[in-house]
């Protein structure tokens, strides 16, 4: 009877046919430049991606900090909380698979009225003994019935069954183990979030910290200028003009350094909090560009892979499969209902005498229930099943299309961040070339401050835009690992029942060398 259930079997998405990241071939490696990260970076097509993927940065206290959140954070859980939740709900759900049985004993003294005794009374007991009301015969009060005092018992075992003629509950639990799947997903992608948040954080700190190097480099340069300016204006080899001038030149530079300031202190604050910590305990762990190193080879999955390794592209492929159930089960209760009740036990009138034989009774009930008129009620909600059926399929598939676009710009990004590197050297070095020359000059009294001045800030730029650059590089890089998946079929088990049993992406090498 329970052989079938009704609605559409789910069937997993296949990956896009002749997927790819770019019109054309992209290359397989970068432009190198003669600079901290400058490395040439090559991309190795279907290698696996590692989950510690931040130790490829070949910086200790990167991964010292990482391996701290990944820890302590309140992020990670909270996500074990809601997946160990949703299998709950799911064990919850498979229960009704089988009867529900409870036991229950009851004891009470009562009262009857004499009136009532006849058919009220507990009657002839196990051991033979009748209680009954009796009447009193004494004409002095007029002849009654008197009221009969006595206790009862009753020890009863009740059963009941609702048999999945039709698979509803069978479809509930599948939408219930989509969802806790969902939440398995949930909680792989925090791993990975909290990961890549804490190489970011660490980037945008080395990078900050960069700036103010050469946001101050600039200052000492400018008031060197300027008391060269100061002096030269005392012996009439400088006019007031060109000291004001400078003057405003450095307090333009200063006026740069207090943002800087304010990004590092903020910056340090994101990197407490993503290791659980309150903004007044601070990590020892601090990063400068030089501290980080570039990854030279970089994995690139192929592209049918992307969406199996892509934590937010199998939550929503989980989301369509519970969305699929919904329509099973919307059907079903449109389809009659059988259930199954039944009673047993024991009363009497004294404990002693429950096992007495004369004292058991049972029931045995079936019930087939059927809506006949609901105003279309059933009806509706099956239809609202099948477009949640169609939205969370078009979800999935907006959902691909961000994945495989979150891989191609990265990998371009990479590819144009690396030329901009290494124009941004080029630029640094010439703007460094000339601003030497030009000083030279200007103290020879070959060219006027008009032209140190112009020189000083096209050096300014040129350095800012050096450090920026550098740290679009490890920026790039981290964001590659992410959008590829961030290994999560990799990550060992952190303790026992932590997770559901997770299977890597087919054709995906692990770390044990499972497929």
């Amino acid at each position: 009877m329970s052989g079938c259930a009704v609605g559409p079997d789910f069937k997993r998405p296949v990956a896009p046919d002749a997927a790819g990241f770019a019109p054309k071939p992209l290359p397989a490696v970068t432009v190198a430049a003669a600079v901290n990260a400058g490395t040439a970076q090559h991309f190795l097509s279907g290698q696996d991606v590692p989950f510690d993927w931040w130790t490829a940065f070949q910086c200790p206290q990167l991964n010292t900090l990482v391996e701290r959140a990944l820890r302590a954070s309140p992020t990670i859980e909270s996500a074990k909380a809601a997946l160990r939740q949703a299998q709950e709900l799911v064990s919850a759900q498979q229960g009704l698979f089988f009867p529900t049985i409870g036991s229950a004993f009851n004891a009470q003294r009562q009262k009857l009225a004499g009136n009532l005794s006849g058919s009220s009374a507990p009657g002839v007991q196990g051991n033979g003994a009748a209680i009954s009301a009796f009447q009193n015969a004494n004409p002095n009060p007029p002849p009654h019935n008197k009221p009969l005092f006595f206790n009862f018992y009753a020890l009863q075992l009740d059963a009941a069954w609702t048999p999945d003629v039709f698979g509803s509950n069978r479809r509930q639990v599948e939408s219930l183990e989509a969802q806790a799947n969902m939440q398995r997903f949930e909680l792989e992608a925090a791993y990975i979030t909290l990961a890549s948040n804490v190489v970011a954080a660490a980037i945008l700190e080395a990078s900050t910290r960069a700036q103010i190097d050469a946001t101050q480099a600039i200052i000492d340069a400018d008031k060197k200028a300027l008391e060269i300016l100061r002096n030269q204006q005392k012996y009439g080899q400088a006019m007031g003009i060109d000291a004001a001038a400078q003057e405003a030149a450095l307090a333009a530079v200063e006026q740069t350094l207090p943002p800087l300031q304010k990004q590092l202190e903020v910056t340090r604050d994101l990197i407490r909090a993503l290791v659980g910590n309150l903004p007044n305990e601070d990590v020892a762990e601090t990063f400068t560009l030089a501290s980080l190193h570039l990854p030279q080879d970089l994995p690139v999955s192929l592209p049918s892979k992307i969406v199996e390794q892509r934590p937010d592209v199998r939550a929503a492929e989980e989301a369509m499969r519970s969305a699929n159930a919904d329509v099973g089960v919307a059907i079903a209760a449109r389809l009659p209902l059988f259930t199954l009740t039944s009673t047993a036990g024991n009363t009497a009138a004294f404990l002693g005498q429950l096992p007495y034989p004369g004292a058991g009774f049972w029931t045995l009930t079936g019930n087939v229930a059927q809506t006949l008129f609901d105003a279309g009620t059933l009806l509706h909600k099956e239809r609202a099943a099948d477009e949640a059926l169609v939205q969370a399929a078009t979800q999935y598939r907006s959902t691909v299309i961000t994945a495989f676009q979150n891989v191609a710009d990265t990998l371009h990004s990479l590819l144009a961040d690396a030329d901009a590197l290494q124009a941004a050297v080029a630029a640094e070095h010439a703007a460094k070339v000339t601003l030497d020359l030009t000083q030279k000059q200007s103290q020879a009294g070959y060219v006027n401050y008009l032209a140190l001045l112009s020189a000083e800030q096209a050096y300014q730029t040129a350095l800012i835009n050096l450090v920026q650059a550098q740290a679009s590089r490890y920026g790039d890089t981290a964001a590659l690992f992410q959008a590829l998946g961030g290994g999560w079929w990799n990550r060992k088990e952190l303790a026992v029942g932590d997770e559901a049993t997770r299977s890597p992406p087919n054709g995906v090498k692990t770390a044990s060398g499972q497929r």
